[in-house]
């Protein structure tokens, strides 16, 4: 599957993973006051969701065998980046994101996720799934409101 991406965005895949009660993962930037849902880049002709187990593995320590994919955004989300911040992120090469969002659901019961050993986060919370929505950084917000839109539908299939 090739995907068509605007000039100036970085592929990339967003993880919103579901525990048994539907609550969903939130994760704390390490060193910041910033929560987010797992995130990152997808290598050059690396398959989007090999990118996405990956992704979920070096941020939060879970596995391909820990989860199931429940759904995956229809088209590609964006956002960008402030400007005023963007030498700062990602090297300054991309003025936003283009994300794949995957809903996935935990199945091997509850796992104390070890993020002391990765770069990304150091904290993590199970919290309701409209709840990042208005905890996020402004510029993520109508990427987090797309996905979670498009995304509620599947939760109890």
């Amino acid at each position: 599957m090739t995907l068509q991406i605007k000039t100036g965005y970085r592929l990339n895949v967003a993880m919103i993973v579901l525990n048994k009660n539907n609550k969903v993962l939130f994760c704390k930037r390490r060193n910041t006051e910033n929560w987010q849902f797992p995130q990152g880049g997808v290598d050059e002709d690396e398959n989007i969701e090999s990118a996405m187990f990956r992704e979920l593995n070096e941020e939060v320590g879970l596995e391909k065998n820990n989860v199931e994919i429940k759904a995956v955004s229809q088209n590609l989300i964006y956002y960008d980046i402030p400007k005023n911040i963007r030498s700062r992120v990602l090297g300054g090469k991309f003025k936003g994101q283009a994300q794949k969002y995957f809903l996935l659901k935990l199945i091997s019961g509850d796992v104390d996720l070890n993020i002391e050993n990765t770069p990304e986060f150091d904290k993590y919370s199970w919290v309701p799934f409209w709840y990042p929505l208005n905890q996020v950084v402004d510029f993520k917000k109508e990427a987090y409101r797309s996905a979670l839109i498009e995304l509620k539908d599947q939760i109890n299939k």
